[in-house]
């Protein structure tokens, strides 16, 4: 999961090192906002 989490920032996010869109939820899973 964490890598196709990963390569889906890459091709959505500017900056996949600060995500934006696609962000991890804590003990959720991931939100897809923005």
């Amino acid at each position: 999961v964490t890598v196709h989490v990963r390569r889906l920032r890459e091709k959505v996010e500017s900056d996949p090192a600060h995500p934006r869109y696609l962000q991890t939820v804590w003990g959720v899973g991931y939100k897809f906002g923005g």
